[in-house]
């Protein structure tokens, strides 16, 4: 647990006070001590930490807000520690180092004057102390003021009015993350404009719009830190892995299961750029095209597809055109009498427009199959979760009051429908693996039809299990506690051996079906050894008919 001193670490308030008695310039010691950057009040949290004993067997940990907080809290200290420079400054080379301690280290024992001119921090000493009688022109508006009402960025000398300055900082803030990098507003100048000049000048609105980018800042410049995707959740995920993380899954505290590679929904055991490719060949125009060769023919006359819509065979082109044909024989109807006689004789233009449309129509519904499977698994999923959350919000009680059980006893029904969604997530995502497999490669193919089969036969009836049998001991008022009991041991025993279909089933697709190589050259040795053997058994039987 941390402490209060933990969590006001980024706390800064500014009072009518602070304002009346920061009169002058803003020395680096003044705005070390008071620039801390977020207080608990200015952000809401879903809970303390969402890290669990869980992650620690897993590549990632789930960041709460409060948890960003915290590593940046630490990032901030180690800095200021290892280069010996006040929090203003640490905040500032981190931020422009996308938080990357390493990679400021380098730079700054590289060549620190450099560091400085290029993050802002280009002046170290400045006048703390303005005699108050002197007078000054703020460089925006151009209007003279007392000393005590201007301002200093406190990295360079220019002097500016508290209005100017605030809403210059203000517009800076609106315009988006883009402020937290915000320079001296003389165009010369390249002097950072400090937190506290920021929580000083403006209000409460855009101290708070602020602060919450700052936050934002170390997931949003961090290779290793990314939000999580789901709708309303404020959560982060950080890998831990070592090196480039490829398609993992990742599950964070709101169960929302998405890519880490590519941030979309989780597809295992599909890697991201067949998915890629897949939802590429749903929103192309190459299905509209195999469609149009397969269910049209070309007008003789314009060439324009044209779709048969009745039952004769006569067609007539559209307005423009209006050329009459035979939809069978393409020849022109004027001169029609039948085409029902067989020639033999083709020319080659013919031949090629016949095989081209044959092969359209062929690659057209083997893609429809695939898809057909694709998208009826899809909307199964979704219904799923509708009924799983019936199921939590209903059914649970009336199960629980009905039976006299616990839902302790009862987690099998949720677990159930749990593995329900995540099978037919993997279900449907094996249909586009099962797309883009080669049509040479016989041997991969009967492999993944086998285990997919597998799978899919023992999902359907877990899932009617669960959805049809368990609805009717639900509705049934002649139902007894024994029967629902003999119930659930077959729920467990469904739900586990589904469980194992589909982890073999992963497990193949993520090794390619490799297994499918060593038996495809098993196979075609086999198939060698039998002919040979036909052969020799042909040969021996001519000699003995000849003998």
């Amino acid at each position: 647990m941390d402490s209060d001193s933990d969590v006001n670490f980024y706390d800064d308030s500014v009072s009518d006070n602070d304002v009346d008695s920061y009169d002058h310039s803003v020395s680096e010691d003044d705005v070390d001590s008071h620039d801390d950057l977020v207080s608990d009040n200015d952000i809401d949290f879903h809970d303390d930490s969402i890290c669990d004993e869980d992650q620690k067997m897993k590549n990632y940990t789930i960041l709460s807000t409060r948890d960003i907080r915290r590593v940046q809290k630490k990032d901030v200290a180690s800095v200021c520690s290892l280069l010996s420079v006040p929090t203003t400054f640490s905040r500032i080379l981190l931020y422009h180092y996308k938080w990357n301690i390493e990679s400021l280290m380098e730079a700054w024992f590289a060549d620190e004057e450099r560091v400085r001119k290029e993050v802002g921090l280009v002046q170290k000493d400045l006048k703390t102390s303005i005699d108050s009688s002197v007078r000054f022109t703020c460089a925006i508006c151009f209007d003279v003021f007392r000393a005590r009402d201007q301002i200093m960025i406190g990295f360079c000398d220019h002097k500016y009015c508290r209005t100017c300055l605030g809403t210059y900082i203000s517009t800076a803030i609106d315009d988006g993350p883009g402020c937290l990098s915000l320079r001296c507003p003389d165009p010369s100048c390249n002097a950072a404009i400090g937190v506290r000049i920021v929580n000083l000048l403006v209000s409460p609105k855009y101290r708070k719009k602020f602060r919450k980018f700052f936050v934002r800042s170390y997931v949003e410049g961090n290779s290793k830190v990314k939000w999580c995707p789901a709708p309303y959740c404020d959560a982060a995920v950080e890998y831990n892995g070592d090196g480039e993380c490829g398609s993992y899954e990742v599950v964070c505290g709101c169960s929302f299961k998405f890519c880490w590679r590519c941030s979309g929904d989780g597809h295992r055991p599909v890697d991201c750029d067949t998915v890629a490719e897949w939802i590429k060949k749903n929103k192309s125009e190459a299905s509209s095209v195999d469609w149009i060769l397969a269910y049209t023919k070309p007008c003789p006359n314009c060439k324009r597809p044209i779709q048969k819509g009745r039952g004769c065979m006569h067609m007539t082109c559209n307005k423009m055109c209006k050329h009459e044909f035979c939809w069978t024989c393409l020849g022109p109807w004027s001169q029609h009498k039948n085409c029902n006689t067989y020639k033999a004789k083709q020319n080659d233009e013919t031949i090629r427009e016949t095989n081209r449309r044959k092969n359209a129509k062929a690659s057209l519904e083997r893609y429809t199959h695939y898809y057909e499977r694709w998208d009826a698994n899809h909307r199964s999923r979704i219904k799923a979760q509708s009924d799983l959350k019936e199921m939590e919000t209903e059914n649970l009680d009336i199960l629980c009051e009905k039976f006299a059980a616990t839902k302790l006893q009862l987690t099998c029904v949720e677990e159930a429908w749990q593995q329900i969604i995540e099978c037919r997530r993997t279900l449907k995502w094996s249909y586009a693996y099962g797309y883009f497999i080669p049509e040479g490669e016989r041997a991969k193919a009967r492999l993944f039809e086998y285990l997919q089969g597998e799978a899919e036969a023992g999902l359907e009836r877990l899932h009617q299990c669960v959805e049809k049998e368990l609805f009717i001991i639900l509705k049934d008022v002649h139902a007894t506690a024994d029967q629902f009991d003999i119930f659930r041991v077959k729920l467990v025993q469904l739900t586990n051996v589904t469980r194992n279909y589909f982890a073999n089933l992963v497990t193949a697709l993520e090794n390619n079906l490799c297994e499918s190589e060593s038996r495809g050259m098993l196979e075609e040795k086999t198939s060698k050894e039998m002919k040979r053997k036909k052969g020799q058994f042909k040969k021996q039987k001519e000699k003995r008919r000849k003998g």
